[in-house]
């Protein structure tokens, strides 16, 4: 079962992706930085003319909240556990606001809390793939920025293999 913790281990040690597990990263990457330009280009536009949130900025909540543990504590190299995602679904709870204020959930405070959070998560996620696809990060594709400053610099840097998804049996 994946882990939150962060297990950083020797520059060195992880292998490099080969071309499918590359070719995967940038596909990865282009689908969440595909999200990003949708939300972005939604803009103030986030209030059907029902007075509900639109989908676009629902959809990414679930697959935000299972990531954002990775994206902060791999990419930050912070041991973190369980936080980023507590202080995420705090954040989202802003809904709590807009029930008192306004009778009802589906409010323009909570849609652009949602949307600024997602914008975060996924685009820290989304050139994380397209970098680590670039350079042929070893392991968690997270870890693409400490490399790229470990390439840039010539100091090693720790890695870290992927906690989840499918990219570890393909590399």
């Amino acid at each position: 079962m994946a882990t939150t913790d962060l297990k950083l281990e020797e520059c060195g040690s992880l292998s490099k992706p080969g071309p499918f597990g590359r070719l995967v990263r940038i596909g990865f990457g282009a689908l969440c930085l595909y999200y990003v330009v949708a939300l972005w280009g939604a803009g103030h536009d986030l209030i059907t003319e029902a007075g509900t949130i639109r989908p676009l900025v629902w959809n990414g909540i679930l697959p935000g909240l299972f990531l954002v543990n990775y994206v902060v504590n791999i990419g930050f190299s912070r041991a973190w556990r369980k936080w980023p995602a507590i202080i995420s679904i705090v954040l989202l709870l802003t809904a709590a606001i807009g029930y008192m204020q306004a009778g009802f959930l589906e409010i323009r405070l909570l849609a652009h809390v949602i949307q600024v959070w997602e914008l975060y998560v996924f685009l820290h996620l989304g050139g994380a793939f397209v970098l680590a696809s670039l350079i042929a990060t070893p392991g968690c594709e997270m870890r693409a920025f400490h490399h790229l400053f470990s390439l840039v610099t010539r100091r090693p840097t720790k890695e870290h293999r992927c906690p989840v998804g499918p990219l570890t049996p393909i590399d």
